[in-house]
């Protein structure tokens, strides 16, 4: 292993704070264990051909490894086998990738999190009213993934309607658009289900400019979310850690290039956060706890 290895570190964007959180998750852990990062993130949120020009870019610097979520499940596998045929060890990690080779894949069970932060919100409903489902990103593995998880869980209470599916992008300014036309239509909307805490937070904005609020969860258990849940706008989160995915993610790259065997999955856990547990979690992200790796490994 180079005395100093670069990791190229790819995420989506720019604009969700989770993703700021992997990126210094990244920085502190190679800082820790005697590496250098680069950043690459699209100007654009989320962008498919900026994200492409992104790798070509990083593939000239001949980084030791990368740490990579993609933008899209499909649309960037070419600029990732690229990176395979430079011969290059990368770590995925938050997006899934289904192409490709990969070391590892570091994140959470996307499926299970959606579940039971929609459990909270049904029980919270009393097993019956009108939800509304947000989406992130068309193309969004975690999206996609998400609402799967959604629909199992509604699909549990048979007085619960999905009234409405809807995409806010993962992103606060579209979320709140689109919650503002969902409320001008004059459905009757009893909770809410978004895929990120970022939407759920562009929701919040709505509900409050048009004085009309309604139970909404979200994911992720940003900061900003967790005062929001203080402050008895926002019912629960789940904890969706970024920033532990980012360190882990990191950390496996480097043990991969010092020669030791990193495991194929590491799953972190899903907890659901509301106004009774939120505590260890008004923290900011770079503050909160992180596991070892070795108690990630015995876990796996």
């Amino acid at each position: 292993m180079p005395s100093e290895p670069l990791i190229a570190v790819f995420t989506k964007n720019r604009t969700n704070p989770a993703y700021a959180g992997a990126r210094l998750g990244a920085d502190r852990t190679a800082q820790r264990l005697g590496a250098r990062t680069c950043h690459f993130v699209p100007e654009a949120p989320d962008d498919i051909d900026q994200q492409i020009a992104l790798v070509a870019q990083a593939l000239q610097a001949r980084p030791d490894a990368f740490v990579f979520t993609p933008v899209h499940e499909s649309a960037v596998d070419g600029a990732i086998g690229s990176i395979d045929a430079a011969g290059i060890p990368l770590v995925n990690f938050i997006n899934r990738m289904h192409r490709g080779n990969r070391i590892a894949f570091v994140g959470s069970d996307d499926r299970a999190l959606a579940i039971a932060v929609a459990q909270r919100l049904f029980v919270h409903l009393n097993g019956t009213g009108n939800v509304v489902v947000m989406q992130g990103t068309p193309g969004s593995i975690t999206s996609r993934t998400r609402l799967e998880g959604f629909l199992e869980a509604a699909g549990r209470h048979p007085g619960i309607v999905i009234v409405a599916q809807c995409a806010g992008d993962y992103q606060q300014e579209t979320a709140q658009q689109v919650t503002q036309e969902l409320l001008a239509r004059g459905v009757r909307i009893d909770g809410l289900l978004c895929a990120n805490d970022v939407m759920a937070l562009g929701a919040i904005d709505a509900m409050t400019a048009a004085g009309r609020m309604i139970p909404v969860v979200g994911v992720n258990a940003l900061p900003e979310a967790i005062t929001a849940i203080k402050r008895g706008m926002l019912l629960a989160t789940v904890d969706f850690d970024a920033t532990k995915m980012g360190r882990v993610a990191t950390e496996a790259a480097i043990r991969h290039l010092r020669g030791e065997r990193v495991p194929a999955q590491i799953l972190l856990p899903v907890q659901v956060v509301d106004a009774s547990n939120c505590a260890p979690w008004e923290r900011p992200l770079g503050e909160r706890e992180c596991p070892l790796w070795e108690d990630v490994v015995a876990s796996v």
